[in-house]
Formats: structure tokens, C-alpha cells, sequence
């Protein structure tokens, strides 16, 4: 399933990047931390592994709360560059709030954001378990462009496994740092 090759590519580039301190913000119907800034890999690889859909109400998709859900978490971080990643299959709630918000708060605190769009760009269907079929609303890759753009980030759409370790490994390329350790 998309939701297990994204977890699965997720792991792979966290256990990649040994010296950042990461976290992790699940969002649905509702945006929840998770897993707050951590170095320690084996911790963060456990969580994002036992996490399941479900866990966050599923019914929706709170895309602009869960980004400053994640940017109060990164705010204070005193590293050279601050990134996030979002990661999404979906169009935003009609709850949810503006994206221009949600946008203009990562760019105060200097936060770049790479947005991902996984799924599909068209319009499909869905079994719902009490609702039975629904329409899945489609990608707003447009809006995902747009958070990144302004933030000096970057848009990537996955289609398929291929795509999403491409991404990752673009995104683990973009954003190395090189340290110096003393003689």
C-alpha cells in the first residue's frame, strides 16, 4: 500500500541521516506530534514503523494545522538549516486553516519545506467501512508547489515506490551539512 512504502522509505532516510535531530507529526482529520526533535534513530524508526493509519481520525486532512503543529516543534532549533517535510494524499478539510498562514509562520521561524504529494492527481474512489463507496478528492499538487516555493523548498509527486525513494534520496542530497571534527 502507498501508506506502507511511505513508511517504509521514511525509515530508510531517517536511519540515513545520523547526526539531524528529527520528529515526526501524523495528521488527518486532526494534527498530532507524535514524536518531538530526537536524535536518537532507533526510537524515532520504531514509532514511524508501529504507526498506522488510524491513529489520527483518517476522515480528513489538516494539512496547514499539522505544519504549524511541526514548525512549533522546530521553532528554537538553533541548526543552520531547518527543514520539513510534509507528506500528503490528500486536499485540505474545509477545517483546516490557511495554507497562507500556515506558510508565512514555517518562513518566520526560517523553516524550508519539501512537500510530497503521494497518490494520484485525479479524483478516485474509495471503500468507506460504515459510508461504503466515497470520492477520494485528488492531489492539490498547486497548493504543495506553492508551500514549498515559498519557503524555498521543493515539490515532489510519487506515484509509486521508485518515485518515493527517489525523493527521498533528491531530499538527502539537497540538504547535506558537512562537519568538521578536530584533528
Amino acid at each position: 500500500s502507498r501508506f506502507e512504502v511511505a513508511q517504509e522509505e521514511a525509515i530508510r532516510f531517517i536511519k540515513a541521516r545520523t547526526d539531524d535531530a528529527m520528529g515526526l507529526v501524523l495528521f488527518g482529520r486532526d494534527a498530532l506530534s507524535r514524536c518531538p526533535l530526537t536524535t536518537d534513530k532507533k526510537m524515532l524508526t520504531s514509532i514511524v514503523h508501529d504507526t498506522s493509519i488510524g491513529i489520527v481520525n483518517p476522515d480528513g486532512t489538516v494539512l496547514s494545522r499539522a505544519i504549524v503543529t511541526a514548525a512549533n516543534r522546530l521553532k528554537g532549533s538553533d541548526v543552520k538549516s531547518t527543514i520539513m517535510i510534509v507528506l500528503t494524499d490528500g486536499e485540505p478539510s474545509p477545517e483546516d486553516i490557511s495554507p497562507e498562514v500556515a506558510t508565512e509562520i514555517a518562513k518566520q521561524l526560517g523553516i524550508k519545506i519539501y512537500t510530497i504529494g503521494i497518490g494520484s492527481d485525479e479524483e478516485r474512489v474509495a471503500m468507506h467501512p460504515i459510508y461504503g463507496p466515497i470520492v477520494l478528492p485528488k492531489l492539490n499538487k498547486e497548493l504543495l508547489e506553492s508551500i514549498a516555493h515559498s519557503t524555498g523548498g521543493k515539490f515532489f509527486f510519487a506515484r509509486n515506490a521508485q518515485d518515493m525513494r527517489s525523493v527521498y534520496e533528491t531530499i538527502d542530497r539537497l540538504e547535506k551539512s558537512e562537519y568538521q571534527t578536530p584533528l
